[in-house]
């Protein structure tokens, strides 16, 4: 059995949930935590009773923690998600006994095979790590972490507990979204735990956070049933910056531009186009029960021409993504 935790909250539902589809296919027997960021989340996701995940409300997760309640008063949105990363595994380490390792999973990952072989690599580690594996021309972003945050496995021992009480104290004293020495958000304090921690084992199967920021160092390849990176299988994708823009037109990493990254077509009819479909999927079935919280738009005094003019300028900008290949376009179940 794998334990597994994530979180979200409804503007990522999709994501989250593709996520679990994702491991029912290709996990035998796992249970997932899901820490709903809101009452949105947290009542979809009740409706919907899925099999092996286990729902805790933000309220139950902050109740009694003074500390995380702090933190959230003094940062954004996004920051105070991740801040709250560092504290969801202990959160159920200390919670659920029955939990002998629990692994964190970024809400944008998507499994294209059975984790085993992970696993199998972390034996009897305490505490595994996974590298941004960077190529040489983007190695300079290693700014952001050595290591990324999108998996993360804690075994029930003390290196696991030493090490996830450090991160979380760090996280609740600093956890920004911009760059300062040794600092990055909830991620560039991982880079010295290698050192810093005893049982840290740094993974190292290619096909384990395959990423468009490191996609240039692989041959990625397959047939009608298997994708490879190298002569590996790919096990898990992580899809940071995939972004719907407009219609069919989605961003397949906001970043690709510095990442100097082309997908081929093998990797959008492939990878991408399988993603994107079972998001669509599962937010059209989704969508009627996810309940939205009724907003009072300001009214805008703008002229029809100014919106005009607005939109030809966005419709111009989306027109230019997709020539240049930047942005991808959606179209009858694939990627074109």
């Amino acid at each position: 059995m794998y334990n597994f935790c994530t979180y979200f909250d409804h503007r990522y539902l999709s994501n989250g949930l593709a996520l679990y589809r994702s491991l029912r296919q290709h996990c035998p027997e796992f249970k997932i935590w899901v820490l709903c960021m809101d009452s949105q989340c947290y009542d979809t996701l009740l409706q919907l009773n899925l099999a092996n995940m286990h729902l805790i409300t933000l309220a139950e997760f902050e109740q009694g923690d003074d500390e995380l309640l702090k933190a959230k008063s003094n940062r954004t949105v996004l920051e105070y998600y991740y801040t709250c990363t560092s504290s969801l595994p202990l959160f159920i380490l200390n919670n659920f006994p029955e939990v002998d390792r629990i692994t964190y999973l970024d809400a944008d990952l998507f499994f294209f095979a059975d984790p085993k072989p992970i696993f199998d690599e972390i034996a009897e580690h305490s505490i595994a790590i996974i590298g941004h594996r960077f190529p040489e021309h983007l190695r300079k972003n290693e700014h952001y972490g050595i290591y990324n945050v999108g998996w993360l496995s804690f075994r029930r021992d003390e290196n696991a507990y030493a090490c996830l009480r450090w991160w979380r104290e760090r996280c609740l004293e600093w956890c920004y979204v911009r760059i300062e020495p040794g600092r990055f958000a909830d991620q560039k304090y991982l880079d010295d735990w290698p050192s810093r921690f005893r049982g840290v084992v740094v993974l190292r199967h290619k096909g384990a956070n395959l990423a468009p920021w490191n996609m240039a160092n692989y041959n990625i390849h397959g047939d009608n049933h298997y994708i490879r990176v190298d002569k590996q299988p790919l096990i898990f994708f992580h899809f940071s910056g995939l972004k719907h823009l407009e219609g069919r037109i989605y961003n397949p990493d906001s970043y690709l531009s510095d990442h100097r990254v082309k997908l081929n077509r093998f990797v959008l009819r492939r990878i991408y186009s399988l993603y994107i479909q079972t998001l669509l999927e599962l937010k059209r079935q989704s969508l009627p029960l996810l309940k939205m919280a009724k907003t009072i738009q300001p009214a805008q005094d703008i002229s029809y021409l100014r919106r005009m003019v607005r939109r030809f300028r966005r419709l111009l900008y989306l027109g230019k993504g997709v020539l240049s290949r930047e942005y991808i376009i959606f179209v009858n179940g694939r990627v074109i």
